[in-house]
């Protein structure tokens, strides 16, 4: 019996809560079962409850069985002082066995569930948890109320817009509270597009942007310190254009101190990539909106726009890379330059996270709603989860409704978090 499900019966009081009594034979009755405590301590806090009469205050805390008190340690933690009711599944101490106190050594009333639970609501969660589809609840969904799903993704988003605001607050900090830093080094690491993410992160930190502001006015300068630092140069020169490359990586490699900073080659994913999507584009593209634009940071939180905004990201890597995905391999056809969906990708997973983690440092909820508002102009993200979720009616049409999805799937339905999602819960309600 896993204690999430002790906490959804606790929360909603789906038991038998009418005769409530402890096992040592005190009644209670439930006041207010508390709030859910996510951090460390006891689960539930603020809770209310008379026990033979006289009225507590405190936390209340879970356990499968009784022993695990024991088992926990929490009979010399303080922290537990107090607790004013042990809530249990399975109350396993045999008859006058080993009393459960708090550190102080009094006593710990304990209420037991399991005889106090409908088999019927028991029976209905082993069928989510032990469901073998993608989403759990895929064969109820249907019956589910469309406010609870409309309500359940505005959770998910809010929840990922939270999440991924606290991750950029952490690369903030790293910079040493530099935005143009932070947005600098978000945009390298969604260039590379979830394959090649990682040495992308790993250059813009080897790589500094006042580094690359330096030699704004000379992109095959800003060329030369990315792909040498990439560790995707060539040793030897096939044509010019990656001689002149050579030549001002040396120079500007010895400059910078970059040699012991580069990135192994082998770090870059090339395997069932699209050429247009290969590193040597994606960092051709970079070098082109870093020598284009003189603020990424003011871009991204200044342009409230989306057309203006997909724009100016949507640039043209220099004369090389419009008739190479590779050094050295020219191609028959002109290469595209950075297509709708690839700008479209930077605004969700750029530009919206930087507006969260800005609207979070600022205090001010007026960036969080225009992140809202650029996610709701989109169109929705397209993908093996996202057509799952349309198969099951969901209703996919802007990106805010895929990303609430893909928030949805990672958060809830991967990991079986049936009880804390509405959805879940509310089809066992």
């Amino acid at each position: 019996m896993p204690e999430a499900f002790l906490y959804f019966l606790w929360q909603y009081q789906y038991f038998a809560t009418q005769h409530l009594t402890t096992t040592d034979g005190e009644v209670v009755q439930v006041l207010r079962p508390g709030f859910r405590n996510h951090d460390s301590g006891p689960d539930f806090t603020n809770a209310r409850l008379l026990i033979n009469d006289v009225e507590w205050v405190g936390t209340v805390e879970m356990h499968t069985r009784t022993s695990d008190w024991l088992a926990h340690r929490h009979q010399f933690d303080r922290a537990y002082d107090n607790v004013i009711l042990h809530v249990v599944w399975e109350d396993d101490r045999p008859v006058n066995g080993r009393r459960v106190d708090r550190s102080n050594g009094t006593p710990l009333p304990t209420l037991e569930l399991s005889s106090r639970t409908n088999a019927t609501l028991l029976d209905q969660y082993r069928l989510l948890i032990e469901s073998p589809d993608v989403i759990p609840c895929a064969g109820q969904f249907k019956s589910v109320s469309p406010l609870r799903l409309t309500s359940m993704l505005d959770k998910a988003m809010l929840q990922r817009l939270e999440r991924k605001a606290m991750g950029v607050l952490d690369v903030f900090k790293q910079t040493g509270s530099d935005w143009e830093e932070t947005a600098y080094r978000l945009l390298a690491i969604n260039m590379g597009f979830k394959i090649n993410a990682a040495p992308m992160e790993q250059l813009s930190r080897s790589v500094p942007l006042k580094v690359i502001h330096k030699h704004r006015d000379q992109i095959h300068q800003v060329e030369a310190i990315l792909f040498g630092t990439a560790g995707l140069l060539e040793t030897e020169a096939s044509d010019e254009y990656t001689a002149t490359l050579l030549r001002e990586y040396r120079f500007l490699s010895a400059k910078y101190q970059l040699a012991d900073k580069e990135v192994t080659e082998s770090a870059w994913k090339w395997g069932r990539l699209r050429p247009a999507n290969f590193p040597t584009l994606r960092l051709a593209q970079l070098a082109r909106l870093l020598t284009k634009h003189a603020s990424l940071f003011s871009l991204f939180v200044g342009t409230s726009d989306l057309t203006m905004l997909l724009k100016l990201v949507q640039v043209t890597p220099s004369d090389y890379w419009q008739t190479h995905y590779r050094f050295g391999k020219k191609t028959e056809k002109i290469v595209p330059a950075l297509g709708s969906n690839a700008a479209e990708n930077i605004v969700i997973n750029t530009v919206v996270p930087l507006l969260a983690a800005y609207a979070h440092h600022r205090e001010q909820p007026a960036y969080i709603d225009r992140a809202i508002a650029l996610l709701e102009e989109l169109p929705s993200e397209k993908n093996r989860l996202t057509d799952t979720w349309d198969t099951l009616g969901l209703g996919i049409r802007t990106a805010f409704d895929s990303q609430a999805a893909i928030e949805l799937y990672n958060e809830f339905c991967s990991v079986k978090k049936c009880l804390s999602c509405q959805i879940g819960a509310g089809l066992l309600k």
